[in-house]
């Protein structure tokens, strides 16, 4: 009995702790606040249709990818916080409607007009020149600024353009070094291309070229040699996948998926903030509704049942700032949902106990029962709701979707701990040590035994 209270006491400190984690980690300037999505944060939600009706096939996916990101990098240079940009293929309305959609959150953002228009321009693959003077002069003066966007775009002025354009290349490739077999990229231009980079290389041998994509440098080899027959390697610690990045993008960068705005939504700060006291109010009904249910029918395993279930919700609160998860009211909708399931396994250990009871074993007997007969049915009811949201994390096509399935498979692991962990460890510590009318009164449930 005395081990059982010592860690049922170690259990409670510990949730004291990890809620005081939760409370502090809200205040202003912490490093762990909760990630609300654009639905409880207020911003802008963009809708663009892709036109892939000039692409082959074969290629659509991956130039939708590159759109993709192209179109992320532009969203970062807004500053805006946990910004989404996803693709999403569904079937077209008619013949001329393109089934491919761009679809843009961001919190935050109220000038949409500049969005727009920051978004829709076509993304720019240019060369630039930095001479090994240049190079050398930023370098030696790299410590002295005071913040990586004045560092960056200090490193950034030090290239020249030269008027040599992602439209001068007529493929990308993927290659391996022939002798360390390491990914490369290999670039094959135009006739135009082959001159211009033909005479830029022979006048720059130990200078910088830069490859820049929406003014971004994605590459910046040293030039060994003049190259004139039109064909160069860009080289580097590459891993194949960062290398194959590499290749889509200059393939597709400079010639992105036309997209057309179809689809913007505003949602301001005060019906995102209305959503999340929405989704607290409703939380805190459930639990209170569930915790007066549990106390009343189930007396002192229902009492404990609801310690444990300010663990469980203790614990989900934590998991949601460390994972981090994204919250929106799909993600709030579905934490509520689990809070009713985390209660479901205390049910099916309490009702096993009881009928334990009715058979004539004491109290400690009726538990250990109780607990080792209602695992199998937990188990089995827990697995498939995991499955359940597995399914649809991994199918969903929507942040809505992917939202909630997330919470709600996070919450039925958490639920399981609690009920086969926490519950039984806390009821353990404050079950009665003799069997009496009382204490089984105390064990059992519902009021038929008042009866007598």
């Amino acid at each position: 009995m005395l081990k059982h209270r010592a860690r049922a006491v170690f259990l409670l400190i510990f949730a004291a702790a990890v809620g005081y984690f939760v409370f502090s980690s809200q205040q202003p300037g912490s490093k762990h606040p909760f990630r609300l999505g654009l639905d409880l944060s207020g911003g802008t939600h963009l809708v663009y249709q892709a036109d892939v009706s000039k692409l082959d096939p074969t290629s659509i996916s991956d130039s939708m990818s590159s759109l993709r990101d192209d179109v992320e990098r532009r969203v970062n240079l807004f500053g805006v916080s946990e910004p989404l940009v996803q693709t999403q293929q569904g079937a077209a309305l008619s013949s001329k409607e393109s089934a491919y959609k761009l679809i843009i959150e961001l919190p935050g953002v109220t000038d949409v007009d500049e969005a727009v228009k920051s978004i829709g321009a076509t993304p720019n693959l240019d060369f630039r020149v930095a001479t090994a003077d240049d190079m050398r002069a930023y370098q030696a003066s790299s410590t002295s600024y005071t913040s990586t966007s004045t560092q960056q775009a200090a490193y950034i002025a030090i290239f020249k353009p030269i008027g040599l354009g992602g439209a001068m290349i007529s493929k990308a490739t993927l290659e391996f070094n022939n002798t360390t077999n390491e990914p490369v990229v290999g670039l094959n231009f135009n006739t135009d291309g082959r001159e211009l980079f033909a005479s830029t290389t022979k006048n720059h041998i130990g200078d910088y070229i830069g490859i820049f994509l929406d003014g971004s440098p994605i590459s910046v080899p040293v030039v060994r040699e003049a190259i004139l027959d039109g064909k160069a390697q860009i080289s580097g610690t590459f891993t194949v996948d960062e290398a194959k990045t590499l290749v889509r993008n200059i393939n597709f960068g400079a010639l992105p998926v036309p997209i057309t705005l179809i689809s913007t939504q505003t949602i301001g700060p005060s019906l995102g903030q209305a959503a999340v006291n929405g989704g607290i109010k409703s939380g805190l009904v459930a639990f209170a509704i569930i915790a007066l249910f549990l106390i009343i029918w189930y007396r002192l395993p229902g009492f404990v049942a609801v310690v444990a279930l300010a663990v469980y919700t203790i614990f989900m609160l934590a998991l949601f700032k460390l994972i981090p998860v994204t919250l929106t009211a799909a993600g709030i909708a579905g934490f509520v949902i689990t809070i009713g399931m985390a209660v479901d396994a205390n049910i099916l250990i309490f009702e096993r106990m009881k009928e334990e009871l009715a058979r004539g074993r004491g109290i400690w007997d009726a538990m250990h029962e109780g607990f080792a007969r209602a695992w199998t049915s937990i188990r089995d009811s827990n697995i498939s709701s995991i499955i359940t949201g597995a399914v649809l994390y991994y199918f969903g096509s929507t942040s809505v979707v992917t939202g909630f399935a997330l919470v709600f498979t996070v919450g039925v692991l958490v639920s399981m701990f609690t009920a086969l962990t926490a519950s039984r460890l806390l009821l353990y510590a404050v079950s009665p040590s003799r069997t009496s009318k009382f204490s089984t009164f105390l064990i059992s449930n519902g009021f038929r035994k008042l009866k007598k």
